[in-house]
């Protein structure tokens, strides 16, 4: 019977597997066998904490205990929320009341640091402390191996209950909780392990943070397929390609910051055994793209798309990256990808439009905000108008073209385009080209308020290396782009900011230069 719960991925790897390596975590591992059965046993304690459909949260560092929580979740009736380790307490706090979480999973130290936070949370009637010392907040507490002696009955769900809230950053104001079935994330999972063509052979280097559908997705994509994962919080970039070799790791999963630091090391030969890598969260600078196929010349790279809305949208086929390594690809297998204009009809080939996504992977809204939901999750084009219950799309905001083959590639975001001069200028354009100046690690474009121009171009790098000068920026860009797409300024920084999930922070960026002229 195949897995019709988000838990159930577990239970059928078990009953086939029991005794294959599910979980790594430093020197500890866990069989299938035995993460099943400590998932059973927290969905026990679990489900005499809440209700079907209560919200449990888990704060922790990528462990054991943070995978158990999750699908322990699932397996009680209840709705997951991962929260980022890296998040300060008020945004933590912000979570926590905003989808009214009744369970919460925690450190005693980060509980301590969460004290203040956690009296404001009304909803919240349960902390249960990972490890061996419990805090003294001022709010009962209680300890893991008590949630893990539970034994109340589990709530049944079907497919189309809510499995997970994801909580992710918008351009401006609070996060946004994206609401995900059970349905559309076994949906994703069997996708995306469809065209990686994984197997129970694989094993995968999970480094992204849970709370990121992206990196969620690799315990998910592994588990079904009865695959094993590392858990892995990195310090230095070389640390995960030591990881690689350590622990035999065939799939890894990066956003183009850690990739670009990435290709300017040496691997091993230990490490050139990985079968595969994918990028998403944000297009691959072209070199980087190269360098890592040059230092990686048997490693399938697949470059995808994806937005948490709909979780993967789309993913480019290893042997189209040498010939057409900007593109974004096509849609992944159960999903439809569409460029739009704004009436919803189709675009011509190499006409930009809007990319909507449709299908099974279509999540079900934001938490507690219809208003938002209303504007992104809209009818799917092309359906008869007097449909009583139209089909729900993700339309994204992403303005991508397609090619006469059907490729797809990213313009640009629809507030992200920089418009000066009377132009519209793609800000990923801009720093495309830019990359070529060498030696540079990070590049973001701006278009920032200008009371001539409309909007200035303004450049901010992080260089590789002590070679790099304004100057030197300079003259590529007026050497390489037009000169309405120069920058009226560059900024050198030895760190560019980054968001929660790794990803280059260019909301913190804007606020900080929008005042320049």
């Amino acid at each position: 019977m195949p897995a019709v719960l988000l838990h159930d991925l577990i239970t059928h790897a078990a009953s086939a597997h029991p005794d294959a390596v599910a979980l790594i975590h430093k020197s500890e591992q866990l069989s299938f066998g035995t993460l099943r059965d400590q998932v059973n046993a927290v969905a026990g304690g679990l489900a005499g904490l809440v209700e079907p459909g209560d919200r449990v949260a888990f704060y922790l560092p990528k462990q054991p205990e943070s995978v158990i929580t999750l699908f322990g979740a699932s397996a009680a009736g209840a709705v997951f929320v991962p929260v980022n380790p890296v998040l300060k307490a008020p945004q933590v706090g912000y979570i926590l009341r905003h989808c009214e979480v009744r369970v919460l999973v925690t450190s005693a130290d980060r509980a301590t640091g969460l004290a203040d936070e956690l009296s404001q949370c009304p909803d919240l009637r349960h902390i249960v402390i990972v490890g061996d010392k419990q805090p003294d907040i001022g709010v009962p507490t209680q300890p893991w191996a008590e949630l893990l002696s539970g034994s109340a009955n589990p709530y049944p769900r079907i497919d189309q209950d809510v499995a997970a809230i994801l909580y992710t950053s918008g351009s401006t104001g609070q996060p946004k909780g994206v609401v995900l079935s059970h349905r559309n994330m076994l949906a994703g999972a069997h996708s995306v392990a469809t065209y990686l063509e994984n197997t129970a052979a694989d094993r995968l280097l999970a480094v992204l943070p849970l709370s990121f559908d992206y990196g969620l997705s690799q315990l998910t994509t592994a588990f079904s397929v009865g695959a094993s994962v590392v858990l892995m919080d990195y310090l230095l970039p070389r640390d995960v390609i030591r990881a690689i070799g350590k622990y035999q790791v065939t799939g890894l999963a990066a956003v183009p910051p850690l990739w670009n630091q990435l290709a300017a090391l040496d691997w091993p030969e230990e490490a050139r055994r990985l079968r595969y890598l994918t990028n998403s969260g944000g297009a691959m600078p072209l070199a980087t793209t190269k360098a890592l196929r040059a230092a990686l010349p048997d490693t399938a790279v697949y470059l995808m798309y994806g937005l948490t809305e709909a979780f993967r949208s789309t993913y480019l086929p290893p042997d189209q990256v040498a010939r057409r390594p900007d593109s974004m690809g096509k849609a992944i297998p159960n999903a439809q990808v569409m460029v739009v204009r704004e009436d919803g009809s189709e675009c011509a080939p190499g006409e930009p439009g809007e990319l909507v996504h449709r299908g099974a992977l279509v999540a079900l809204g934001y938490w507690n905000d219809p208003d938002k939901t209303a504007q992104r999750f809209k009818p799917a084009p092309g359906q008869p108008a007097e449909l009583p219950n139209p089909e729900l799309a993700v339309w994204s905001g992403d303005q991508v073209r397609r090619d006469e083959e059907g490729y797809l590639y990213f313009v640009s975001r629809k507030d992200e385009m920089i418009k000066t001069s009377g132009y519209r200028v793609s800000p990923t354009e801009v720093e495309a080209v830019m990359f070529g100046a060498g030696n540079i690690a990070q590049v973001v474009a701006l278009g920032v308020p200008h009371p001539m121009l409309g909007q200035a171009i303004v450049l901010v790098v992080q260089s590789g290396d002590d070679s790099v000068s304004e100057e030197r920026l300079l003259t590529h860009a007026k050497r390489e782009l037009p000169a309405f797409m120069v920058p009226a300024a560059i900024y050198l920084r030895s760190e560019l900011p980054r968001n929660a999930n790794g990803k280059l922070d260019r909301a913190a960026l804007h606020a900080e230069y929008r005042d320049l002229f």
